[in-house]
């Protein structure tokens, strides 16, 4: 096989440079545990080496010289430890463990295509063939996920731990983060850690005003949250946030229009606000690998961070070779899936519905209305719709009172907008680990706030939904 691979499909100075940093500090190794596999080192030697490591690793041992060259027994190549103790060692071993990943798989691949010519001539038909092929190329990318396989013991001890933490919690019909609506806690019991939420509407219905909603009770309870807003500023977002915080009219803030007991609200929901753990990052694109880059540098720097939302996922850009937008979305779907898993937190991501729902006489959503791919339904924990009658009512009140004005008849109007409540409906639409149904909330368009029933605009306080 050496003749085939080229010298940019592996570096041995890489290599010994990964290694030489495990031992300078074997805190490294814990870095890069889950992203390499010895077999992902080109030199033999160098695979024995790091296998050595993971194998004092594994059994409570220093990851030092000693040890190492106890593990390696007769393996033990004194040419290829002088030369990785010789090599400096490196700051940021990720990177270079993930480049050294990414040089295995290339080779991986050269492997599989040169095993193409004698698939051929197998007594196969073209379609088992193929099958064959395809299953050792995502074989490749499922091994480069590095996935721990458990056994049931060690499943159950994760378990126990998992229902101890439930039993000490204050409100233990909450498994993950609270919404901060009563009803839809009960139905979902909040979104857990490694979930994808989708939370999807036609134009106008108020999905990322209801998302803004949630952020402010993650906000509430002093955790942080990453929000990727990729339709909206980041000073717009604040203002719906302020809005809604301290029930004075978007319209009012964003004209400076108050009185001075609003002022005094909004100075202290400001003061408030800026202590708050909240990221927004408001470019007007993003890849999924820019998320995923954002999200990890954040997350290691500040472990409060628990949520993640994305507004909206029909914005995100794609880096990978797909032309097809059904695929490019399916591949941005599962990788905010993974994301969710990796980080171990709830990734929130708004989505658009077809205009075709809107033919219907009954224009409540439904899964397949989701646009563009089917891969959304597929790999979400929890689809919710957010649903308002009264856009519609208006819809069709303008529509009659266009009619009549052409017709040359006077128009007495039915449908009264613009109330100052309106109900509104959010519909779990799929529920991964519960019930489905709908949730009656009450939307409050002034204040830019979707509340519980039980609240009304008058009384509002700051801490709406607390």
């Amino acid at each position: 096989m050496a003749e085939i691979i080229g010298q940019n499909l592996y570096d041995l100075d890489m290599e010994r440079s990964i290694l030489s940093a495990i031992l300078f500090s074997e805190d490294n190794l814990g870095e890069i545990y889950d992203l390499i596999n010895p077999s992902d080192f080109y030199l033999k030697g160098h695979a024995d080496v790091y296998g050595a490591m993971i194998e004092c690793l594994n059994h409570d041992e220093p990851v030092d010289m000693a040890f190492v060259k106890k593990r390696l027994a007769n393996n033990f190549d004194d040419t290829v430890f002088t030369e990785i103790i010789t090599t400096n060692s490196i700051l940021d071993i990720k990177k270079y463990a993930t480049e050294l990943k990414e040089k295995s798989i290339k080779r991986s691949l050269i492997n599989v295509a040169h095993k193409i010519p004698n698939k051929v001539n197998e007594d196969k038909a073209s379609r088992d063939m193929v099958d064959d092929i395809s299953g050792e190329i995502y074989s490749l990318v499922d091994n480069s996920n590095n996935g721990i396989i458990k056994e049931s013991k060690e499943i159950i001890t994760d378990v126990i731990k998992e229902l101890e933490k439930q039993k000490n919690l204050i409100d233990r019909d909450i498994v993950g983060i609270d919404t901060g609506f009563k009803v839809l806690n009960e139905k979902t019991k909040g979104f857990k850690d490694g979930d994808l939420v989708i939370i999807a509407a036609r134009p106008g219905m108020g999905k990322t005003t209801f998302v803004l909603n949630l952020v402010q009770k993650v906000l509430n309870q002093d955790l942080g949250v990453v929000f990727f807003s990729l339709e909206m500023p980041a000073t717009q977002l604040m203002l719906r946030l302020l809005s809604a915080k301290t029930s004075i009219p978007l319209q009012n803030l964003m004209i400076a229009d108050m009185d001075n007991d609003e002022i005094s609200r909004l100075s202290d929901a400001c003061d408030e606000m800026s202590r708050k753990k909240l990221f927004v990052y408001d470019s007007g694109n993003v890849t999924i690998h820019q998320v995923r880059t954002q999200m990890r540098k954040l997350k290691a720097s500040h472990p409060e961070i628990k949520l993640c939302v994305i507004d909206y996922i029909g914005l995100m850009t794609n880096s990978s070779a797909y032309t097809d937008r059904h695929l490019q979305i399916a591949e941005i779907s599962r990788g905010l899936k993974l994301l969710a898993r990796e980080l171990n937190l709830p990734v929130i991501a708004l989505s658009q519905l077809n205009r075709s729902l809107e033919a219907r006489a009954n224009k409540r959503p439904m899964l397949s209305d989701l646009r563009e791919s089917g891969a959304i339904e597929q790999d979400a924990d929890t689809i919710l719709f957010v649903y308002r009658n009264d856009v519609y009512m208006e819809q069709e009140e303008k529509e009659r009172e266009q009619k009549a004005k052409l017709d040359g008849k006077e128009y007495v109007r039915k449908f009264v907008p613009n109330k100052i409540e309106e109900n509104a409906e959010i519909i779990i639409g799929k529920n991964r680990n519960g019930p489905t149904g709908t949730v009656d909330v009450i939307f409050q368009k002034e204040f830019t706030r979707f509340v519980d029933k039980s609240f009304s605009a008058p009384s509002m306080s700051v801490e709406f939904n607390g």
